[in-house]
């Protein structure tokens, strides 16, 4: 059914008068609008015609109105229940603060008279509005909602009901703090955390209480965002419902502690959590880790290696002995590319043991082993007992001190296939970090075959990365070399849109300096040479560092010379 130009609203009507927006595009957007029960600013945002900022901007500057950053609004000063959150959701208007008989009203369409007229209406006094950004707005209208517990009735009777394995087991240790585990509210809230968490890629859920709000945050590709902010009241009972289903003692508040959980999707899928408590001065604050069993299964392509460096990587991990090492900082991928090794290896005819702290990928016929100081089940000790049960694969979570090298490298040097990690910022420094720990050069010569350092970068929105116009210089300043900047390629910028949630990036890609160890850069090590020795020598050999693999990604159009200049700081 076409839309009648007269029905437009008055900033659609502005937009076009000052030639910003077509009528016929205006008119496609309100049908639109009016089919996905939208307001025409939240559709014409969605298009991309203009954005959020430009929109406010324009309506501030032409309705002579004063115009609020709502990122800086602290959510403690908004005026509590004076008005209904069914109001502020569908008029998209929320009170900001009242003086007198007069209350400012954010608005990101100060056209919309009916909204304003109804909660002036509500409200009993005047109303002054004021233009906020509509991204904004709606993230600010979501926190108030959160905050207020206007979504836990609502959750209550949602169909929302997973399965906790062994959950009927998983008594509380002590009913002493009188909490009501059982609330309804409570646990369909955390289900639903953890249900969107998973559909939204994060590899982290953050519960953080702090003096006058109680937030929930995800972590996806690496960056730490703020996805609600539930009533603080209940902060105990979310605390102890995830400590329930997580086998922890929910009457010990004053001990960090640690537990997994399984959630069960399906028949044939389930999610693992490694679950973290930590007792902060506002309460206990819990970190769950979403440890995805699938990400050590998508194979050795999906991980981002060029060809020459998943080459090297074959070669190695198919020889009978030896040692490959994972290097890099926490969070760089370190545990998928081993277990995507390990997966690799895993067949009926091989024994593959690993100790880890703890085991964060539970894979079928893989003996894994969590370490246990406090119980003398230490790296050491259980990389002693995997040489008495007849392995041809160990992996070490990391190695930490000297007796552990020793062993690995001892159990590398028997005949035995050795994977492990270490913290450091290249290929080069793992070698002398090793001398460092006090291992001796020729063990490291004679057991070390592989390294592979890793960093991860966000990749590009395919949906709308955009070619960037970068200067020669800044291109040649990265790391480029000036025979690359040919015309032949072209690096593009992350925008933002729907798809990625106006990041400009979806998912990850590796980065990677796999560095074999040749007879030349043993000889190094023999001679106690450094890494600065070593890394000259793997660029003779075209080893490539970290940069150079990182503008490799900036090359085939995967991430931006900005994700890589920040992942390969140099």
């Amino acid at each position: 059914m076409a839309i009648n130009p007269n029905s437009l609203t008055g900033l659609a009507r502005a937009l076009i008068q000052h030639n910003l927006l077509s009528e016929a595009d205006a008119l496609t957007i309100q049908e639109q609008a009016n089919q996905n029960s939208k307001q025409f600013i939240q559709q014409l945002v969605q298009s991309r015609k203009l954005n959020a900022h430009q929109i406010a901007e324009f309506a501030a500057r032409t309705f002579c109105l004063p115009i609020i950053d709502l990122s800086t609004f602290n959510i403690d000063y908004l005026p509590k229940n004076i008005l209904d959150q069914k109001i502020i959701a569908t008029r998209r208007c929320i009170p900001l603060f009242k003086r007198g008989n007069i209350t400012f009203v954010a608005t990101s369409d100060p056209t919309n008279l009916d909204a304003l007229d109804e909660i002036k209406f509500k409200l009993g006094t005047n109303i002054e509005p004021i233009v906020a950004e509509d991204d904004k707005l709606e993230k600010l209208i979501n926190m108030e909602a959160e905050a207020s517990g206007a979504n836990f009735q609502k959750m209550a009777i949602d169909d929302i009901n997973l399965q906790f394995e062994n959950e009927e087991s998983q008594q509380p240790q002590d009913d002493s703090n009188n909490v009501d585990i059982d609330d309804a509210p409570i646990v369909r809230y955390i289900h639903k955390v953890l249900l969107d968490a998973i559909n939204a890629g994060a590899s982290d859920i953050h519960f953080e209480p702090y003096e006058k709000f109680y937030r929930v945050r995800y972590r996806i590709d690496g960056i730490l965002s703020e996805i609600g902010q539930p009533p603080l009241a209940i902060k105990e009972k979310i605390a102890s419902r995830i400590k329930v289903i997580s086998k922890l003692n929910i009457a010990e508040k004053r001990v960090p502690q640690d537990g997994r959980m399984k959630l069960v999707l399906s028949k044939t899928r389930a999610i693992d959590f490694r679950v973290s408590s930590l007792p902060t001065i506002h309460g206990e604050k819990i970190v769950m880790r979403i440890l995805d069993p699938s990400s050590a299964t998508l194979g050795i392509d999906a991980l981002g290696y060029d060809p020459d460096q998943k080459e090297f990587l074959m070669q190695a991990i198919k020889r009978p002995y030896g040692m490959v090492l994972v290097t890099g900082p926490t969070g760089s991928g370190k545990t998928v590319s081993l277990y995507t090794c390990l997966n690799i290896l895993n067949e009926p005819g091989i024994n593959i043991s690993t100790a880890e702290d703890p085991a964060e990928i539970n894979l079928a016929g893989i003996n894994q082993v969590n370490v246990n100081d406090a119980a003398g089940l230490t790296f050491a000790a259980a990389l002693k007992s995997f040489l008495r049960q007849d392995p041809d694969v160990i992996m070490v979570g990391e190695i930490r001190d000297l007796e552990t090298a020793d062993i690995a490298i001892k159990a590398a040097q028997t005949g035995h296939m050795v994977f492990s990690t270490l913290h450091t910022n290249d290929a080069p420094t793992t070698l002398t970090r090793l001398m460092n720990m006090g291992v001796a050069p020729f063990n490291i010569a004679s057991s070390v075959i592989l390294i592979s350092a890793q960093r991860l970068a966000r990749k590009l929105c395919p949906q709308c990365k955009k070619p960037a116009n970068i200067p020669v210089e800044a291109l040649l300043s990265a790391g480029f070399e000036r025979e690359e900047l040919d015309g032949s390629w072209t690096p593009y910028q992350h925008v933002g849109c729907d798809h990625c949630k106006g990041s400009g990036y979806k998912g990850r890609v590796g980065i990677y300096q796999v560095m074999p160890i040749s007879e030349e850069i043993q000889r190094i090590i023999m001679t106690n040479g450094n890494a600065l020795d070593i890394a000259a020598q793997a660029k003779k050999e075209g080893i490539l560092d970290l940069r150079q693999s990182g503008l490799r990604k900036v090359k085939q159009g995967l991430t931006s010379l900005e994700e890589v200049e920040s992942v390969t700081n140099e």
